[in-house]
């Protein structure tokens, strides 16, 4: 699926999983809670550059993390 810069923008802005899987519906995105709770803990307070919002807008963003992947190793 790929999302415009402006429903990223708007996305990084939710604060919690309810609003962000309330905005995705407006949109007509579907999230699991699990991928809406995964992307907001990613987030954090980080922001992207201009840059970065060219990058993603086509396609969806990833952000390096040391999450335990479901092997029981570490994603990057």
């Amino acid at each position: 699926m790929k999302f415009t810069k402006e429903q990223i923008r708007k996305a990084m802005t939710c604060k919690t999983v309810d609003e962000l899987l309330a905005y995705a519906k407006s949109e007509g995105i579907e999230f699991s809670r699990e991928q809406a709770e995964e992307y907001i803990a990613q987030l954090g307070e980080r922001k992207l550059t201009d840059d970065e919002l060219d990058q993603v807008a086509g396609g969806w963003l990833a952000v390096e993390c040391n999450c335990a992947d479901e092997r029981g190793g570490k994603n990057k």
